[in-house]
């Protein structure tokens, strides 16, 4: 299997640390904005060809997958270019930065039925992994969530605080991540959703803290607090609420309600790093010629409930 991974950013990074334990596996090509940094970091990796022109990339024979780390509002329009080119592609979350978009892209993977996989990575975190097993088994079912993601960026950084050439969005990329999971784990429709957010950054442009909330046709709720202003532990942080136990799900950790460490062991996963496992189903259902989880189609209702979201902020800013 050859991959290209177009990225090369602090996310790119994870994904080539994964992809190199993974046995079968050759990145063929990196794809970068700037060709000097983009070839330090092919000769790390051993990577044998450095480029920053995508669309050459996808011309080449040695490349049968695409892996996009690229800015958020490149995904789907080089989502599209790749199935065009007959290159399988995982898009690093989100899928897109409008409903519209995420629709074209489930629309070209429906037209050329090659695998296209957004990078929804809680899916695949061992510490929800073991919450989705509980509900599986029937031992646990989920009447809410309270989730927290807090970031601390005033200034346009990537997570590793190097210069960004784009602008993160707490909406279309950050609560991405909760809202699937809270749709995945409740496995139920979503009925009512809710939005406030803060002021805009004058200089970013964008709000640094929202409020959501939602609700499914089975009355679990979901209360979502996001902030890039926060001094304080970064991440995502989830507290399922059920009727037999609490869970504190801490990327690939996971504790009781009384915050004692659950071993994750009976998981049984070949690796307990979520871009590792997500990179290992893309490669898996292209081998095998099917669908992955957190496939187009197994993520478009996020993104539909996310749109209705923005339209929601949009008829607010209309107020008067």
């Amino acid at each position: 299997m050859k991959i290209a991974l177009a990225g090369g950013g602090a996310f790119g990074e994870k994904h080539l640390d994964g992809l190199k334990n993974i046995d079968g596996v050759e990145v063929t090509a990196l794809v970068g904005r700037r060709l000097e940094p983009t070839q330090a970091m092919a000769d790390k990796y051993g990577v044998p060809f450095a480029t920053t022109d995508y669309e050459e990339m996808l011309k080449r024979d040695d490349v049968d997958a695409v892996i996009l780390c690229t800015p958020t509002q490149m995904h789907a329009d080089q989502a599209i270019k790749a199935m065009d080119a007959g290159k399988h592609v995982e898009v690093e979350i989100p899928l897109a930065d409008s409903w519209a978009d995420a629709e074209a892209v489930l629309k070209k993977q429906e037209e050329t039925g090659l695998v296209c996989m957004a990078g929804h990575t809680r899916r695949f975190n061992p510490s929800h992994q073991y919450v989705k097993q509980q509900i599986e088994a029937g031992k646990f079912n989920v009447l809410s969530m309270d989730v927290e993601t807090y970031f601390f960026r005033r200034e346009n950084k990537n997570a590793k605080g190097e210069p960004r050439s784009w602008t993160d969005h707490l909406l279309w990329h950050h609560s991405a991540h909760t809202i699937d999971i809270f749709q995945y784990m409740t496995g139920a429709k979503v009925i009512a959703a809710n939005i406030l957010q803060g002021p805009k950054h004058p200089e970013l442009g964008i709000a640094m803290d929202q409020s959501i909330q939602m609700k499914t046709d089975k009355g679990q709720i979901l209360t979502l607090s996001l902030s890039f202003n926060n001094e304080g532990p970064f991440g995502t942080f989830f507290r399922y609420i059920g009727d037999t136990a609490t869970y504190l799900a801490r990327y690939d950790d996971l504790f009781t309600g009384a915050d004692e460490k659950i071993d994750l062991s009976v998981v049984d996963l070949p690796s307990n790093n979520g871009i590792e496992l997500q990179d290992r189903e893309f490669i898996a259902a292209i081998r095998e010629g099917r669908e992955p989880n957190s496939s187009v189609k197994g993520v478009i209702e996020c993104y539909r409930t996310i749109g209705k979201l923005a339209a929601s902020l949009e008829e607010q800013d209309g107020w008067s």
